[in-house]
């Protein structure tokens, strides 16, 4: 009975340690954030932002987690470096007074064990507004280069810009705007 009882409370202390939240750093490197939206119906432009660090805990076993994401909008990325400095500006991203574009998690939403999105708040400009994460792929696994747990995800969101102060030329450049994160990230 006594060696029962033990392996009970070993494997309630093993159960226990498998269900504490794990701990991931945004790999910047394969970590890509991009938008979308209309230029004058003509055609969907697609642009991104190179620089994407932040962490990610989860915790699978209780369903539980959070995000913090910090974007640099002076990385912002259109291929043409005049596009690039209008978009810096004051009537859109205003970097040279607002240094980061956020995402602060409130809740992770799961369908059984398979995450599917993400409750938070993002701040453009000073401004923050709920905007929810639709996570279209979660995938956790040994990353087989680095030898360590590494997890990786897509997720998409819509906004409108003119939410956030940037609507300037809408509705000819669509004040809808999808945003798209692949993120991958591995454990501390």
């Amino acid at each position: 009975m006594t060696k029962l009882l033990a392996f009970v409370l070993a494997a309630g202390v093993s159960l226990a340690a498998s269900a504490a939240p794990e701990t991931y750093n945004i790999d910047p490197t394969h970590s890509f954030s991009r938008f979308e939206y209309s230029h004058f119906g003509y055609s969907t432009q697609v642009n991104k932002f190179n620089s994407t660090v932040g962490k990610i805990q989860i915790d699978r076993a209780a369903k539980t987690g959070a995000v913090e994401v910090s974007i640099d909008p002076k990385s912002v990325n259109t291929g043409y470096d005049t596009f690039n400095s209008h978009l810096q500006g004051p009537d859109f991203l205003d970097s040279a007074k607002y240094p980061a574009i956020t995402y602060k998690s409130s809740k992770f939403v799961f369908s059984g064990d398979k995450l599917v999105g993400v409750e938070g708040n993002l701040s453009i400009k000073g401004v923050t507004k709920p905007v929810n994460l639709e996570v279209t792929s979660f995938h956790c696994m040994p990353h087989p280069m680095l030898k360590k747990d590494a997890c990786g995800a897509n997720a998409v969101a819509k906004i409108k810009r003119s939410d956030f102060g940037a609507g300037k030329y809408a509705p000819h450049v669509s004040d809808e705007v999808t945003l798209g994160f692949s993120i991958e990230a591995i454990k501390e």
